[in-house]
């Protein structure tokens, strides 16, 4: 059953989506630097695996879980599974904010993506809303242009990644359950991992698995409430969303990490802010067009 789009539940689980991501930032900064990134991908998959058993057997069990796309699952974590592991890494050789920037390319690769491959539409507002979005990260981080680190290259490729997966989560949204896609998620991404996890395997020192644990959860719940969002509106719309990490993750920064917040991060989180609201303030669907969307 494809539930009835609405912009105000999107917005919801978009939230929730946001704050695990943030979440997800800082437990990973804290993990790679001790262990190595397939180790960190195979932790979170396999505790995330855990923490959703419940929703699972809620949902009629394993038996609920069989799929009539199981191509579309493999493709789709095979996608994503690569864009973290490019995100994680990059995080060890790049600052936070270049990483966050960069990574932000995502709305327009998942943008594009959707049109070509989903059939949406780009309204004006929603191309105001990514260049507003943009436009705000850029004065947020005031990017240099003299030099390009191995780094951003991968975190490029890792956002061309991250805009291909949502294109493909929100068309299985269509046809699969979001406790199936996540479950499927963690299923394959664990036996993905496996093999170069247990070649550089380190056993965790005890003060670490609090960040774990944190990593586990919220590697689970942020694409458990990204695909909640998604099956309540398109991804056009719900992409842009996903800039306001950008001030949220300039606060954590200062909260954290004593880092300061300037003008400049003020004035790129209103546009940001700007962009957003410009966005989810849009027309409503008539019933014609939210059944074709």
């Amino acid at each position: 059953m494809i539930p009835t789009p609405s912009i105000v539940k999107a917005v919801f689980w978009m939230a929730l989506s946001i704050a695990s991501f943030l979440g997800m930032t800082v437990a990973g900064r804290e993990t790679t630097d001790v262990l190595n990134v397939f180790e960190v991908l195979e932790l979170r998959s396999v505790i995330g695996l855990l923490i959703l058993m419940p929703l699972v057997l809620m949902g009629g069990g394993f038996s609920a879980m069989r799929t009539p796309r199981p191509w579309m699952h493999l493709g789709r974590n095979l996608v994503h599974y690569t864009g973290q592991a490019a995100w994680l890494y990059a995080l060890t050789l790049i600052p936070l904010a270049v990483l966050v920037s960069i990574e932000f390319t995502t709305p327009i690769w998942t943008a594009m993506l959707a049109v070509t491959f989903l059939g949406e539409r780009l309204s004006r507002a929603r191309i105001a809303s990514i260049i507003l979005g943009l436009v705000g990260v850029t004065v947020i981080v005031r990017p240099g242009i003299d030099s390009v680190s191995l780094g951003e290259f991968v975190v490029l490729g890792a956002a061309v990644c991250f805009g291909l997966s949502i294109v493909m989560v929100k068309s299985m949204t269509r046809t699969e359950s979001v406790v199936r896609i996540i479950f499927w998620m963690l299923v394959i991404q664990s036996l993905l991992g496996l093999i170069p996890a247990i070649y550089d395997w380190r056993n965790p020192p005890l003060e670490l698995w609090p960040w774990i644990l944190v990593i586990g959860f919220t590697g689970m719940s942020s694409h458990f409430c990204m695909a909640r969002a998604l099956s309540y509106a398109d991804a056009t719309l719900i992409s842009p969303m996903d800039f306001l990490r950008v001030p949220a993750t300039a606060l954590l920064g200062w909260a954290l990490y004593n880092e300061q917040i300037d003008i400049f991060t003020a004035a790129g989180a209103a546009l940001i802010l700007t962009g957003n609201l410009l966005n989810i303030q849009r027309r409503r669907p008539k019933p014609a067009e939210a059944a074709v969307g």
